[in-house]
């Protein structure tokens, strides 16, 4: 009888920026050859032709791709749409193939061949290559906002430096160094000289439109009369290095704002109900959905939580059978999974309102069974898999628990 793995010829793919190298091997794993081809959707139609001179009768042609997102994604959209199989090949597993076969240099062809033996080696586990371009879009412009928020991490740094050595007690001025007040102070008033000769009923003037009317004459008087008017040595350069960090600052502000904007109107493409659970925004959910991609992926929500890495894992020996956290799968998702869980079991206000009390008694109950506060936020990520599986794949909202205090501690008696 013959085995299924006898119907193709396997071809496995090192994507590149200019360049795509093809190694083909036969089900025995015997190298038939190799091609290297430009990275250029013209020019594919002539990698297949060139490709069929090593097909073997009687098979059909399977491709296995490293890449499928980066550079090699319009070769993969490109083989979808003439009606092949193309297979993701996970990183990892070309590393160990290499590994396995005690190789020591590393070349496109040998990286394509590790690919293409993975491919045979493990043809019923590997996933088919998700091409859709809806999820693409959603995680272009997450990666996008992801690079904007760390410049904007860098230069709110920038600018806590600059304002030290100006206004050593700013901190005390405004409720944040970004706000739109304290943005608009600084970038007026970059140093405390510049303040000569303003009264607190003008300051109070200037701050009436940014702060919408929060700060008066009491709290401009309090902000001058903390101040040192004195001047350093060119002074003026570094009011200008200021003024300029703070320009910057604010177009990155308003940079996000129209990126958070696109997102929540390109959202309307999915069906999805994950901001109806209170603790996901539209950051949070467009950063999942891209992570997770299409759900219909994962058959069970137990093969999600093993891909964000929060299923555990068993090392099982003899009599011995240890279950313990990996450090594998998707870190990102993970971080996710794990933010939004310390998110539901937190309390806020001076009443301690209990976020989300469904996942707050959870955690509790795990603490009492004897679980380490790791452990047992670790089983409400796990309880989180579940409910996020189930809302992408029914469509089902979220229904929030209502909320209520926290119960006071007893006062230690002394």
């Amino acid at each position: 009888m013959k085995h299924e793995k006898m119907n193709y010829t396997y071809i496995g793919i090192d994507s590149h920026k200019s360049t795509h190298t093809a190694v083909f091997i036969d089900f025995f794993f015997e190298k038939l050859g190799d091609l290297t081809f430009t990275n250029l959707p013209s020019k594919f139609d002539d990698f297949l032709k060139e490709a069929e001179k090593f097909k073997m009768d009687g098979t059909t042609l399977l491709f296995g791709m490293e890449d499928v997102s980066a550079y090699g994604r319009s070769l993969a959209v490109f083989l979808t749409e003439k009606g092949y199989q193309v297979k993701h090949v996970n990183a990892a597993l070309v590393v160990k193939e290499r590994k396995n076969r005690n190789v020591v240099e590393k070349t496109d062809s040998i990286d394509a061949e590790c690919v293409a033996r993975v491919l045979l080696s493990r043809f019923a586990e590997l996933p088919d290559a998700h091409l859709d371009d809806k999820y693409h879009a959603l995680r272009t412009i997450v990666v996008r906002r992801s690079f904007v928020v760390k410049d904007y991490s860098r230069l709110k740094s920038h600018l806590h430096t600059l304002l030290r050595a100006h206004y050593p007690n700013y901190n005390d001025f405004f409720r944040a160094i970004d706000c739109k007040t304290s943005l608009a102070f600084f970038k007026h008033f970059p140093s405390p000289h510049t303040l000569s000769g303003v009264s607190p009923e003008e300051l109070a003037t200037f701050l009436k439109e940014p702060s919408r009317g929060q700060i008066g004459v009491g709290k401009a008087n309090t902000i001058l009369s903390t101040l040192e008017k004195t001047t350093i040595e060119h002074q003026e350069i570094r009011d200008i290095a200021v003024q300029s960090t703070i320009r910057q600052l604010e177009f990155i502000i308003l940079e996000l704002e129209q990126l958070e904007e696109s997102m929540a109107e390109f959202l309307k493409h999915f069906n999805c109900t994950l901001m109806s659970m209170s603790g996901i925004d539209i950051v949070t959910a467009a950063q999942m959905l891209s992570c997770i991609g299409d759900i219909k992926k994962f058959s069970s929500s137990a093969k999600l939580a093993r891909y964000a890495g929060i299923a555990p894992v068993t090392y099982s020996s003899g009599k011995r059978d240890i279950r313990y956290a990996t450090q594998k799968g998707n870190r990102e998702l993970h971080t996710i999974f794990f933010t939004l869980s310390v998110r539901l079991i937190a309390t806020k206000g001076s009443n301690s309102e209990i976020f989300n009390p469904f996942f707050y008694d959870y955690y509790h109950r795990k603490l009492k069974e004897g679980k380490t506060k790791r452990q047992a936020l670790k089983c409400v990520e796990r309880r989180l898999v579940n409910i996020i599986w189930t809302m992408l794949t029914y469509g089902e909202e979220y229904v929030n628990p209502p909320r209520y205090d926290a119960p006071k501690k007893d006062a230690k008696t002394t």
